[in-house]
């Protein structure tokens, strides 16, 4: 099992460690709902120094990148990022990810941790174009810093207007007295705040001087399970539950990052999927009665038919109500409808949902 820079840290402050994506995580410290409210209502920090880093530079790197990526990265400006997808050759998705551009020539793509091999080795083989690779992930550390209060919370850090960067933008800059760090204005809690990028080297001092600048608001250290709940609140897929290589982009309901303005892979077949329709969709539903669904609970209509499969589940800290992701069969799909989940036993009928489920 890889470890973290901040694994020390994390030991230290009695986190609960679990394996996740070939590292030793921290799932919680205090608990789930007091770390979920934390980042709701004021600010809390995660270590994901386990996602993956990719640079992509040189001439090509845009044609390489517009190749592999669902989304339309020629749109992007220097300071700005973009939420995407890897389509794969049969109709599903490598991964999901984030494309920073930081310079005319270069660009970072950020991808999830599990899947780190698998994506450079994908992008390599699509790479025909010969765009300069550098795999980044083991040098660099990753802290998410959310929560309302981040920019008032950090802005003694830094001499970049926190509250003034838009969503999705970031700037190379000072922070707690390290220059040349990424400020990105990017997370996936919905709660707004920042996520920092840094050398593994670097990470322990900033983490100390981030909860000391917190110290007056609240600030704590948060885990991977308040981290499913935030995103989950927020319908977020998570790649390995909701999205996987199986799972088209427009049944995930992925279509506004799938962009047909441009030539990527697999895109004659998700352009066809688009106008015509798929089988299945991903929905949010909440919970009618007393219930979790979890993940791979079967769903089903009224007559106990199977239509479909839980995704993503969990009792929602903020709602105090069952709520989930999975995918239904299409005539299932639209808000409004009852579908019945299968917890152990029981049926327990729910609604679908216009996402968010989480509304500020």
């Amino acid at each position: 099992m890889k470890t973290t820079a901040l694994h020390p840290i994390h030991l230290n402050l009695k986190a609960k460690m679990v394996p996740f994506a070939g590292y030793m995580m921290p799932v919680s410290y205090e608990g789930v709902t007091i770390e979920h409210h934390a980042v709701r209502n004021g600010v809390g920090v995660f270590d994901v120094s386990h996602m993956g880093e990719f640079l992509i530079s040189g001439t090509n790197a845009l044609a390489l990148i517009q190749k592999v990526t669902s989304n339309d990265a020629a749109k992007l400006s220097v300071g700005k990022a973009q939420y995407s997808c890897m389509p794969n050759t049969q109709g599903g998705i490598v991964d999901d990810l984030i494309v920073y551009k930081i310079g005319e020539k270069k660009y970072l793509l950020v991808v999830n941790a599990s899947n780190i091999q698998k994506d450079w080795e994908w992008i390599q083989r699509q790479n025909t174009m010969n765009a300069e690779m550098r795999n980044l992930s083991d040098d660099y550390s990753l802290l998410a810093i959310q929560g309302p209060k981040a920019a008032i919370a950090m802005q003694s850090l830094t001499s970049i207007a926190l509250n003034e960067m838009p969503y999705y933008s970031f700037q190379v800059g000072d922070f707690a007295g390290i220059e040349h760090v990424i400020v990105s204005a990017t997370g996936y809690t919905g709660s707004g705040g920042f996520e920092i990028y840094c050398k593994n080297s670097e990470v322990t001092h900033i983490w100390n001087q981030v909860f000391t600048a917190g110290a007056t608001f609240g600030i704590k250290p948060i885990g991977l399970a308040a981290r499913d709940t935030l995103r989950l609140e927020m319908g977020y897929c998570l790649y390995g539950n909701d999205i996987n290589d199986t799972t088209s982009p427009i049944a995930a309901g992925l279509s506004w990052i799938t962009k047909f303005s441009k030539s990527f892979i697999n895109d004659e077949v998700l352009a066809l999927e688009k106008k015509k329709g798929t089988s299945q969709k991903l929905v949010g539903f909440v919970l009618d009665e007393k219930g979790i669904p979890r993940h791979d609970y079967e769903i089903v209509d009224a007559a106990e038919n199977a239509i479909g499969i839980v995704t993503s589940g969990t009792m929602s800290p903020s709602l105090q109500q069952g709520i989930g992701l999975g995918y239904v069969a299409t005539s299932f799909s639209a808000v409004g409808s009852t579908i019945y989940i299968k917890i152990r036993k029981k049926i327990i009928p729910a609604t679908v949902v216009k996402l968010p489920f989480y509304k500020q």
